[in-house]
């Protein structure tokens, strides 16, 4: 799998390569060179390993990938899934620090087999989950490709938010929060809101105080959003706007609270690294506005920072129907928000703020087009994630992918 990554982020490189027999790349010594390769975008830094031996031993290092990794934005996913022609599945991924679409291969994504099986991307990892007697959950470092099934969930659950998180001691976890569970075809109105929490080290699942009832009503990730925010996991619900966050140390639910603006018709929750943000369409005098607010941790008040630019927020429309703006998602990572349309009509179309971590300004720009006209789905998967560059150039020996690119 680690060649596929490989095939898909090498593509036209060699055709792209520009002579360089005027430069000497060797006088300006591998700590310069270290440093000029590593504000490069991840996709140009694969690429430049298949240059030279010297940049392909820079870039070889442990420490190299662990350092650009660490320091590079979070990517934007699309995933999207026809529940009839499996084919015609595609995912993308969106890197802001290239700004460019790049179409993954869907070999690196398992094919739902049916409606009980659900697929979801948070922390690095991709995860899938499956609601049937079999109560399934595998989980594979993201643009990595090895999947590893974990030992059954103790409760089965569809479509259930998932989050990665650091334990103290170096080692990630996984928290799986609510999801739909299904009893022969049919979704059972009993469900538990289970909460658990898996430990890879011991392949173990730990069953944790449940989502709290007020959540019942709508208690998959269809109708709720997440955000991992200073050792808390936070579950937000998007049109009742109701919010509590599960202590990730003493295993405890906050006292469910209300979030609403004034105005506010839907929203999403997000963690942008120091701060939690809200993201939502708004009610006003004139057109509605999609706004963001900063929510103070503690109390929960908010506060306005941000306003989408009107042409922004209409470019991802093309109709005029009052229910447009049902298809309008949110989500965030680092200090970036994307605002999209899941609606295939306009082929996905995305604006991103990017708020500065030293002003707070915001600045929004719309994100390039796809690289090629996307498929009709039945379902559109999407969320931010951080890329390790060491899952894109290693293979599961430990062996960097693209010795045999360069001989």
């Amino acid at each position: 799998m680690s060649e596929n990554c490989i095939d898909w982020i090498m593509e036209d490189a060699k055709s792209n390569k520009e002579p360089n027999d005027l430069v000497n790349w060797g006088y300006l010594g591998s700590d310069l060179t270290e440093f000029i390769l590593s504000h490069l975008p991840i996709r140009s830094i694969v690429r430049a390993a298949a240059v030279c031996k010297l940049w392909h031993s820079i870039i070889a290092t442990a420490s190299f990938s662990t350092r650009v990794s660490a320091a590079k934005k979070p990517w934007f996913f699309l995933y999207g899934q026809n529940n009839i022609f499996l084919k015609n599945n595609q995912a993308f991924a969106f890197d802001p620090e290239g700004d460019e679409w790049i179409k993954l291969p869907t070999t690196m994504f398992p094919w739902p087999s049916s409606q009980e099986e659900s697929f979801i991307g948070s922390g690095g990892f991709f995860f899938i989950t499956t609601s049937s007697t079999s109560a399934r959950f595998s989980y594979a470092p993201i643009l990595k490709g090895t999947w590893r099934e974990t030992s059954p969930l103790r409760f089965s659950r569809c479509n259930p938010l998932v989050g990665v998180y650091n334990d103290g001691s170096g080692s990630s976890r996984f928290i799986v929060v609510g999801g739909v569970r299904f009893i022969g075809g049919l979704v059972d109105i009993e469900d538990r809101l289970a909460v658990e929490i898996y430990s890879p080290n011991s392949d173990s699942w730990e069953l944790c105080p449940p989502l709290p009832a007020d959540f019942r009503p709508g208690n998959s990730s269809q109708w709720l959003s997440s955000a991992l925010f200073k050792g808390k996991f936070y579950v937000f619900e998007i049109c009742s706007c109701i919010v509590s966050s599960f202590d990730l140390t003493k295993h405890f639910w906050s006292e469910v609270q209300t979030l609403r603006p004034p105005g506010l018709l839907f929203s999403f929750l997000v963690s942008c690294q120091d701060q939690l943000v809200l993201a939502g369409l708004c009610n006003g005098p004139g057109e509605p506005s999609l706004k963001l607010w900063n929510i103070a941790e503690k109390t929960m008040e908010f506060s306005e920072i941000a306003i989408m630019p009107q042409e922004l927020l209409y470019s991802l429309f093309d109709s005029d129907g009052d229910d447009k703006f049902a298809s309008l998602k949110c989500v965030g990572l680092g200090n970036l928000v994307y605002v999209f349309n899941e609606e295939q009509h306009r082929n996905y179309p995305a604006c991103v703020c990017e708020i500065s971590n030293a002003s707070g300004k915001c600045n929004w720009r719309r994100v390039p087009d796809l690289p090629v006209p996307a498929n009709r789905f039945h379902k559109v998967i999407s969320f931010c994630s951080t890329v390790s560059l060491d899952n894109i150039l290693r293979g599961e020996d430990g062996e960097l992918g693209l010795e045999q690119d360069i001989q």
